[in-house]
Parts: structure tokens; sequence; C-alpha cells
């Protein structure tokens, strides 16, 4: 009987401690701990590493009664939108939009697209990381510093930085349509344009603010990478979403700045000016959502 006892009370220490033996070990197996948030000290984890895109309903040229391409401006300084704002600092496998689009395109697995001003075609001509660098300001530059001990000046190089924090805007292109199968008005991303927002070095007073269009992306080639990171749940840090789940459900807002036209696709700003453009913008999109309403007797 004391046998017995002195067994169970030693099976119990054991139960025990292997759990803290196993978290002790875990923290010892990061790859990169300049990243590391910890959070793999309490759950490995794995779902969101593994995650496909979700799947579009299938539809057929036949069954697309009407349709319509906008292009939409997405604030990221809106609080809706921060999400994808932020981090502007990789913490741990966060990331913010920009970062994602830029590794992704680094590591070779997605192409980037020139974004020129005066051509409608957002797919025509490729680009490489090394010319997205160039969009972002971010070249190798040499400078002159004073030598206090020869007295002449010295040229040092600077290598360039890509500051995503300037990309506060990004512009999509969208299809909507109605499926007379589904009786359903549905949308689909086609590609994402960062906008970087800055001033001009000399401009001191920052009185004159720039807008640039860096690159183009295909939205279809790119949702496998927006699949597989994470973006912040304020609510439930357990319970985070996806790049891509937050485009499917809509989860951002934005206004339209052009649409399809025979005018070579003009933008609004084009033939409006100022609070005319807002209101252009809003006649566009009560225009797609009216189409629907209309299709409906009550």
């Amino acid at each position: 009987m004391k046998k017995t006892g002195i067994l169970t009370i030693a099976l119990l220490i054991l139960a025990v401690t292997l759990p803290l033996s196993a978290q002790v070990t875990d923290t010892t197996k990061t790859t990169d701990p300049s990243t590391w948030s910890g959070v793999n000290l309490v759950y490995k984890k794995e779902h969101i590493f593994n995650k496909k895109p979700i799947e579009y309903p299938h539809v057929r040229e036949a069954d697309i009664m009407w349709s319509k391409v906008v292009w939409r401006i997405i604030d990221l300084r809106e609080k809706m939108n921060q999400p994808l704002y932020y981090p502007t600092k990789v913490i741990g496998d966060r990331m913010n939009l920009i970062e994602l689009l830029l590794q992704s395109i680094k590591d070779g697995g997605l192409q980037a697209y020139s974004a020129p001003l005066d051509d409608p075609n957002e797919f025509k001509e490729p680009i490489t990381y090394d010319q997205v660098m160039t969009n972002f300001d971010a070249k190798d530059k040499v400078i002159g510093v004073l030598n206090v001990a020869t007295g002449l000046t010295d040229s040092i190089k600077i290598k360039g930085e890509i500051n995503t924090d300037e990309a506060l805007q990004i512009l999509v292109k969208e299809m909507w349509f109605f499926d007379r199968k589904r009786s359903v008005l549905d949308v689909r991303i086609i590609g994402i344009c960062p906008i970087r927002v800055f001033f001009e070095p000399e401009d001191t007073n920052k009185e004159n603010i720039q807008k640039e269009k860096l690159f183009w992306v295909k939205y279809p080639e790119a949702r496998p990478f927006l699949a597989q990171k994470e973006v912040f749940n304020a609510f439930n840090d357990s319970e985070m979403r996806s790049f891509d789940e937050i485009f499917y459900k809509r989860f951002f807002t934005g206004f339209i700045v052009q649409e399809s036209n025979v005018y070579n696709n003009r933008i609004v700003a084009d033939y409006t000016l100022g609070v005319e453009s807002l209101q252009e913008a809003e006649r566009i999109e009560n225009l797609i959502f009216q189409f629907e309403h209309d299709l409906w007797e009550y």
C-alpha cells in the first residue's frame, strides 16, 4: 500500500513537470530572435501559415448581365483602415500590407508592374524590385562629409532604405457585376497600387504635398501571400484575420476616384473640383447599388 502511494505521487510530479519542461524547450527553438514575439511560448501557431485564399464562387460570362469597373482610394490614415497600415515595423510574424507586398516582390513570388500617370494600362510593363526601391526614393546616395583631420571632404555612401510609412494610400481597381445565376451584386478586386504621400526635401515648410503611384500588383496573384499573414484584431488576439479576409469581407472604407468611361477612363478630378469630386464619387457609388435595387419588386 505504501509503495502504491509513493508511485502515485511520483506520477503526479512527473505529469506537472513535463508540460513545464516542454514550454522551456520551446523558447529555445526560435530561428529568428530579432522578430520572435514569444507567442509560441504558450502555443504553436500553425493555422495562419497553412491558410489558403477564400475560394470565389464560379462565374460564367453568360451569367454577367451588368458590370462596372471602378478605381477606389483606401486612405490608411482612416481608423477602419489602420489594420492595413500598422505595424509600421515588423513585430514577430506581423507586418503591414505594404511590407508584405514588398517582401513578396523581393522574394520573386509576386510580379510588380509600373504605374505611369499617362497610361491607363496598369499591368503593361513589369518592373523589378530595384525599380520599386527607386520609386520609393530608396536609392543609394553619396554625400560629402568634412574630414576634421585632413580638412577635406570625404564621400560617404548611404544605403537606401524603403520608408513604408509614406505609403498612406492604396488605389484599388475592382469590378462590380450582377450575377443573374445567383441573383447577387458581387465584386472582384483586380489590382492594388500603393500611393506614396510625401514632401520634397526642399519643402521645409511642408506646404506642397506630393503623391506618387508606386507599383501595381495583380490581386489574384497576391492572394496566396495575403492569406498567410495576420491582421491585428483589436478584440481578440487569438482570432486574427488575414489580409485576404479583410479584402474579401470588405473590412475597409474608401471612395471612388475613377470609373470606366468613354473618355479614356478619365479620373473624377479631371472634370470636377473640390466637394464636387466627392459628390461625383457618391453618385457613382449610388449608381452601382441602385442598379441591383431596381431589379426587385417590393
